[in-house]
């Protein structure tokens, strides 16, 4: 799990560091697009998994949607702001995730002491814009980083609508191959098109270029996804869910050592207060599940 944090966190690194050879929306739809190969390839022939009929046209393509969405919004934000911002940002995910499965399923409700997290981590991302950027780095101290953050902030509300989705429709029954292939598939879709209209399907291969592709193919799209879902069946998600908040942290100090980049102590503070909010509300939902399993152990040990 720190490993596939630290590959998450190097994600947006890899994409700004080579943006001027690749705009960040042709390295998406690219790395999108031969990806999705290679899952199909995998789930259908290597791995035989047998995928459910008739959910593309429904639940598939929002999902499909809503993950183009996503890198729509890191791709144009990482033009305006930087990578360790972006890392940030992205890993709202959990909170949007958190209400959109609230409101939608009885289980899900959440407690007070999450409402609590909640706020503490919406707190954090008022400080986060509200607060004075001096001191920062050039293309985070202009009106241009405000855009950026935000459209980051977007692509963390896609993400966690993402998981709503797949929680609350037939795909939470589906080989995990199904659902990434649609993502995959909906990101080549709609970004390769924009990146041609925008202008911005020019390409340099450079070999930063190349290795960074590699990577965001290989082992962004392809590995790290397959692992995650594959950790998913075998462990708690929410213990997997609170070791997650190491990927924001990663990007910071990856950002600082890759890319030279600055952090105000305004964004820093607020961006301490959002993971802080996120991991109450996760650290709950770990307590929640504990004290589930050690009933469920008790119940079976009295009928043994």
């Amino acid at each position: 799990m720190v490993l596939l944090c630290l590959i998450w966190g190097a994600q947006q690194v890899a994409m700004k560091a080579v943006a001027d050879d690749i705009a960040p929306i042709m390295q998406v739809a690219v790395r999108s697009g031969v990806a999705a190969v290679l899952v199909w390839l995998a789930g259908k022939w290597i791995m035989r998994e047998l995928w459910l009929p008739g959910v593309w046209y429904r639940s598939g393509l929002v999902v499909a949607v809503l993950f183009a969405g996503e890198f729509l919004f890191i791709a144009q934000g990482l033009r305006w702001t930087s990578a360790s911002h972006m890392a940030v940002f992205l890993y709202t995910a959990p909170l949007f995730a958190a209400i959109g499965l609230h409101l939608r399923l009885p289980e899900e409700r959440l407690s007070a002491i999450q409402w609590v997290g909640m706020s503490l981590a919406f707190a954090g991302i008022a400080i986060t814009f509200l607060m004075p950027r001096d001191g920062t780095a050039i293309q985070s101290a202009n009106a241009h980083s405000l855009l950026g953050d935000l459209l980051g902030l977007c692509a963390g509300a896609t993400w966690g609508f993402t998981t709503v989705a797949v929680r609350t429709s037939r795909l939470s029954e589906a080989p995990a191959t199904q659902t990434l292939f649609y993502q995959l598939a909906g990101a080549f879709l709609v970004l390769l098109p924009l990146s041609l209209l925008t202008g911005q399907s020019a390409m340099i291969f450079s070999t930063d270029a190349v290795a960074s592709l590699l990577f965001q193919t290989l082992i962004v799209s392809v590995a790290s996804y397959l692992i995650w879902f594959w950790m998913l069946r075998r462990y708690l998600a929410a213990r997997l869910g609170v070791l997650a908040f190491m990927s924001p942290l990663f990007g910071v100090l990856l950002g600082y050592l890759w890319l030279a980049e600055r952090t105000s102590f305004g964004f820093l503070l607020g961006a301490g207060l959002t993971i802080v909010g996120l991991l109450v509300v996760n650290l709950s939902n770990t307590a929640v599940q504990n004290r589930g399993i050690g009933a469920a152990q008790r119940r079976n040990s009295h009928s043994t």
